[in-house]
């Protein structure tokens, strides 16, 4: 019989098999292993059978601890059970690993290995989290590709089965768990043949009951834990032989034949690699490429890592075998060496193998591309007669000279390989739109097909580059592409940004999303594209795919439209079929959006091949050097030796001298950045506008903002300007300012302008450029001539944002709460950020959006993990609290010493009396700190020839506490403790860390994003998901209600607390943020916030903040123990009853609107279930406001 091939990614073809072996799966989302669990979550919910003929049970834990000990209770009481993570989650589920393997409990751990956040965090692959894990006991199996990831897990559960140890399966974190690949699709039919079934009984037979009990995980003493512990060294001893006897099955059912250590290249090889993961294929392809010339070279991939088969391993090696080069995706600082090369090392000298010898190198980390190039530097060191050891290779270590040296680039992919790359922004499709062509490809071809993806660190609005190869020849290539036959660049701004086309082949294919033609378009054109086009003689074309999607209804999501041109243009497939597979795709794709939305593909579908023209490249161009230049910014040293490199897609040429060894970077840098990415962008009507400023304050980007100038004085041409309103700002002028290449265009400005006729205008980008100008001349304008009133939201909103320019989606509805608490307390605030979407667009590579004010000062952020930020900011707190106790003491000393000056004394005393009260603690601390220098300048005093020539010092108690104040001056002003993040820390994994912080009733001040899912991760359901809503890990709609968390808070009774939607009520969400402030003690503000994995329209999110509370979804409150201390009730409800329907509000939403599509009983009975819930909640708060 044929075989059945799918094209699917690595994670999608490793949860086909462990679906089939598990009755249950304990997850939590984890990037990048999460859509392994949401592929098990959605099989299950629509009925796909396993082979013990049930569907699984899927449960979402609250942290992968939890899972991990999900898994163990599961096994324990007999269900074959498995889990997914990465990274730090591997790290939470260690503790239990030990456990289930002590217990001889038999379960694969799937796990897309992940880098182990240390100076910074990376969502990134490379080993340091699965070699955490080498002493657990756990059997470790690696895998290279997509077939192999398959393969191996299928090999894993069935050892796991046999063997009763545990299985951690691992394949590369998106190198290989997010890469496409065309491979078969294994019958369960099939694998149900190769099954041991009575192993499966015995396992279920010795599960706890208390039909025949019997008692585990007791506690035992030194007289016989050690005799105990070597029992199961005969199960862990007979590893190795069941796993080659299951590779055996595998190849007798599917051809592939693997074994413990698979040995490739030439029979006499001199030189050979040891590699373990997706390394292995290139290091393949390279071997081949370089024998086909001559050389003798090998490599042997590292299937079976634990137990370390020593025999298998030396029976593996060529006999000819002089030098091996041991290849890590990992660093142990401190080790002799790193984990594979010390296991190398080990076998040899016990085998007594001293005639060959070892090298040790490390690769990859966090994904850095590992390319043939690098791979023949390896050989090439490996020949020399003094070779260097412990070597690294792909970066530039010009620290501790580690690293190899590279030659020429080395092309090993097979020559009837197609590549194509696609430049595109992040939510307009271009990556969806490509997943789908690769499978068209593979699905309806013979042809090999591999898709990768590589993303900036912004979130929806960064870079994305898809990498496609197809061909005759399998596709080792785990690399992106070097040498591509196409380049398109899907968003216009990027012909200056990047360079697309030193990749592009002779004679090869470049498309361009552009409005231009003629001469725009040469003039738009960078002379250095121009160039390589001409001297390429590539083949131009262009096509306006934002006009056509425009006008198709389809937003700035161009996606279909250039997939269209891509197939016309490549010829892969006749385009007649492919126009119809596109169709069949958009409709799969887009279906549960409505059929307006797959009409609307369609017709772009149709029209794209119409509109597309391509252009006669020029001779002359091969010599122009006139073009279109980047637009100049005046910018930090920093920013332009390290962060400007990393944003052209260049940072892989940086040294590693040009890095601060801890991670730390400097603020304020996303200000040089002028993206120019938004299609459209605000214009200011200075006619209709009434100087409200609630444009600023939904802004999520900080691109528009109010300033004030004085009348009368010098401004730019075309800077228009209107009389300002209110008494405290007579004599100034007032103006909306934008800056259009900062913009995203989301139009959450002009959809809040309460004017009667907008006064905001959406106009395109080109048209606004020269407003750059007018920025610039606004930023620079004094940020400190007025005491703005912080209470009100045209005040605050003339206070300069502290967080600006982020990587944030368009539209985005968290980051305008995080900018107005900049704005209200920025000069004082210290941000504890859990790791999420706040921290990526908060704190992500190369640029950082808080920034600074005149004076210099401005939030000082970090992030340590996920689940402990609260803990981490209490942390911050203690220490802060501690030093300037210190402080006061040191202060309370200086003022008690006699001859203390008097200014000294006074300041001293009104700190003192200040130190614990935010704005009056600064301006004491000014003060004191000026009487300080004051003081200790001893100049026209009868002591200035003494102090003169002790040095300008003086040791008498009053000048030493004087200096000691100076030294600790940055302690003066009261810190403004924030502890940020969404949902899925707040109420899942970090809540039992919040829930203790705010029992300790410190001042410290919560923030949740509240998103209703975790973001970050693509949008899984937390606690905070409510009854019905359609997420990740709830494919059949989550049918609990949404956890509490601010009743839960308001319980103690000393938490301040606030629910609050930004433009439901400006006013009560100021209030909130100034009072939480104000409070001494703890305090929370859970803050709705609309996000795209909501499936809205993103332009349109401030208004769903509307409608969430006009509907009752979503309840406007404040609980202020204050009040209760006057004798009043602490709680105050800001919101009214309802006024719009509750069910129309969630059929406004695709993660409603999916349920009843696709299961429509349900969801009716669901969503009456969440509006009665929503009743329930106010009822209980109008309840508690009564009292």
């Amino acid at each position: 019989m044929a075989k059945k091939m799918f094209t699917i990614d690595g994670n999608g073809a490793v949860s086909h098999i462990a679906y089939a072996f598990s009755d249950v799966a304990a997850i939590y989302p984890i990037t990048p292993s999460s859509t392994m669990a949401e592929y098990v979550d959605e099989w299950s919910a629509m009925g796909r059978k396993n082979l013990f003929g049930q569907t699984v049970n899927v449960a979402e834990m609250q942290s992968e601890g939890g899972a991990a000990g999900a898994v163990h209770g599961s096994l324990v009481a007999g269900a074959m059970t498995t889990t997914f993570t990465a990274s730090q989650g591997l790290l939470l589920m260690i503790p239990n690993m030990y456990k289930i393997a002590g217990e001889l409990l038999p379960t694969v751990f799937h796990v897309s290995a992940r880098t182990v956040a240390t100076h910074a965090l990376s969502i990134f692959g490379d080993h340091s989290d699965v070699m955490a894990c080498r002493q657990t006991g756990f059997a470790m199996l690696a895998s290279g590709s997509v077939q192999e990831a398959e393969d191996m897990a299928l090999v894993a559960h069935l050892a796991t089965i046999k063997s009763s140890i545990p299985f951690l399966h691992f394949f590369d974190g998106f190198r290989t768990s997010h890469e496409v690949q065309k491979v078969e699709e294994i019958a369960y039919e099939d694998i149900r043949k190769l099954v041991d079934w009575e192993k499966v009984d015995a396992f279920r037979a010795r599960a706890l009951n208390p039909e025949h009990p019997h008692q585990s995980g007791t506690a035992q003493n030194p007289d016989v834990f050690f005799q105990n512990r070597e029992a199961a060294n005969p199960y862990h001893l007979a590893v190795p032989g069941i796993v080659e006897e299951c590779m055996k099955q595998v190849k007798k059912l599917t051809g592939r034949g693997y074994k413990l250590f698979d040995y490739v290249g030439a029979p006499d090889a001199e030189e050979v690699i040891i590699i373990i993961g997706s390394g292995a294929e290139a290091v393949h392809e390279t071997v081949n490429a370089l024998n086909r010339k001559g050389r003798k070279v090998g490599a042997i991939k590292v299937r079976l890592y634990r137990p370390f088969a020593a025999d298998a391993f030396l029976k593996a090696l060529p006999k000819t075998v002089k030098t091996l080069a041991v290849m890590d995706r990992t660093k142990e600082p401190g080790a002799l060496g790193d984990p594979l090369y010390t296991d190398v090392r080990t076998a040899l000298a016990q085998a007594g193998r001293d005639d060959i010898r070892v090298l040790g190198g490390r690769y990859g980390l966090s994904s850095k591309e590992f390319t043939p190039t690098m791979i023949k530097a390896i050989y090439d060191n490996a020949q020399k007669a003094r070779p260097k050891n412990h070597f690294t290779v792909g970066i530039e270590d010009d620290v501790t000279n580690s690293s190899l040296k590279l030659g020429r680039q080395f092309n090993a992919a097979p020559e009837s390989t197609v590549a194509c790359k696609f430049y595109g922004l992040g939510s307009d499709g271009t990556v969806g739109a490509n997943k789908n062509s690769i499978k068209i490809i593979g699905d309806h071809t013979k042809l090999n097909v591999q898709a990768y993806f590589a993303y900036d660190s912004k979130k929806s609005g960064g870079l994305t580059v898809s990498h496609l190869r197809f061909g005759k020849e399998p596709i080792q290539s785990t690399y992106q592409i070097d040498d591509a036959n196409f380049v398109a660049c899907h968003n216009p701004a990027y012909v200056t940004q990047y360079d697309m086309l030193s990749h592009l082949k002779r004679g090869g294919t470049f498309l361009l999303n552009c409005p231009w033609e003629g001469e725009e378009l040469e003039e738009r054109l960078p002379a250095a594209l121009k160039r390589d086009l001409a001297r390429k003689k590539a083949k131009f074309y262009v096509i306006d795919a934002i006009d056509l999607a425009e006008k198709n209804g389809m937003g700035a999501r161009i996606n279909t439209i250039m997939q269209a041109a891509f197939f016309k243009l490549a010829n892969i497939i006749p385009y007649a079929k492919a126009e119809k597979y596109m169709k069949d795709y958009a409709r799969d794709t887009y279906g549960r959006r409505g059929d307006k939305v797959v009409k609307a593909n369609y017709a772009v579908i149709e029209a794209a091949t119409k509109n597309l023209k391509e252009v006669k490249v020029p001779a002359a161009w091969a010599d122009t050097t006139t073009g279109a230049q980047p637009h100049h910014v005046e910018a930090t040293e920093y920013f332009n030796s390290i962060a400007k490199p990393i944003l052209g897609q260049a940072g892989d040429s940086l040294p590693v001298s040009a890095f601060d060894p801890a991670g730390r970077v400097p603020t304020a840098t996303t200000q040089f950045e002028k993206r120019g990415i938004a299609v459209n962008v605000p214009e200011w009507q200075v006619e209709h506008c009434i100087q409200c400023n609630q444009c600023s304050m939904v802004c999520p980007h900080a691109v528009i903002r109010p300033f004030l100038v004085e009348t009368g004085s010098e401004r730019p041409e075309g800077f228009v300007t209107k009389p300002a309103l209110g008494r405290e700002y007579a004599g100034n002028d007032f103006r909306i300012q934008v800056s259009p290449l900062d913009c995203t265009g989301c139009g959450n400005c002009y959809e809040v302008c309460p004017s009667k006729t907008k006064a905001l205008q959406m106009k395109p980008l080109d048209s606004q450029r020269h407003e750059e100008a007018n920025w610039e001349f606004a930023r620079q304008l004094p940020d400190d001539r007025f005491n703005h009133n912080k209470n009100t939201v045209r005040g605050s909103q003339f206070l300069k944002p502290l967080f600006e320019y982020s990587g944030a989606c368009a539209g985005c509805g968290e980051t305008p709460y995080i900018k107005l608490a900049t704005q209200l307390f920025g000069d004082r605030m210290v941000i504890a950020n859990a790791t999420g979407c706040t921290s990526i667009y908060g704190g992500s590579s190369p640029t950082v959006p808080y920034t600074v004010n005149s004076k210099g000062h401005g939030p000082a952020w970090a992030n340590s993990l996920f689940e402990d930020n609260a803990e981490f900011g209490f942390g911050m707190n203690l220490a802060y609290a501690q030093r300037r106790a210190r402080l006061a003491e040191t202060v309370e000393a200086l003022i008690a010493v006699e001859w203390t000056d008097a200014p000294i004394k006074e300041a001293g005393a009104q700190w003192l009396q200040d130190m614990h009260k935010a704005d009056e603690s600064k301006a004491a601390g000014e003060k004191l700190k000026a009487a300080c220098e004051a003081g200790l300048d001893m100049h026209g005093t009868e002591w200035e020839a003494e102090w003169i020539k002790n040095g300008k010092k003086c040791d008498c108690d009053a000048c030493t506490g004087a200096s000691a104040v100076l030294k600790e001056a940055d302690m003066l002003a009261k810190k403004s403790i924030w502890i940020i993040g969404g949902d899925g820390w707040a109420y899942d994994i970090g809540y039992g860390g919040l829930d203790h912080v705010l029992a300790q009733n410190q001042d410290v001040n919560i923030l949740v994003l509240d998103t209703e899912v975790y973001s970050n991760t693509g949008g899984q359901a937390s606690k905070s998901t409510p009854t019905g809503s359609v997420a990740k890990f709830a494919a059949a709609g989550k049918r609990t209600k949404k956890k509490d968390l601010g009743m839960m808070a308001m319980s103690y009774g000393y938490v301040y607390v606030a629910h609050v939607s930004m433009s439901a009520n400006y006013n009560q969400v100021l209030k909130a943020f100034n009072e939480a402030e104000a409070y001494n003690g703890p305090s929370l503000i859970i803050a709705y916030s609309p996000c795209i994995n909501h499936g809205i329209n993103m332009s349109f999110s401030q208004a769903e903040t509307r409608k969430a509370v006009a509907s009752g979804y979503w309840n406007l409150y404040r609980y202020n123990p204050e009040l209760a201390e006057q004798g009043k009730n602490p709680l105050i409800i800001d919101s009214k009853d309802p006024t719009e329907s509750y069910q129309d509000y969630l059929r406004g939403e695709v993660r409603y609107t999916s349920l009843l599509k696709a299961f429509p009983d349900q969801a009716e009975q669901l969503f009456q279930r969440s509006e009665e819930e929503a009743a329930m909640r106010l009822d209980n708060l109008k309840r508690l406001a009564a009292e």
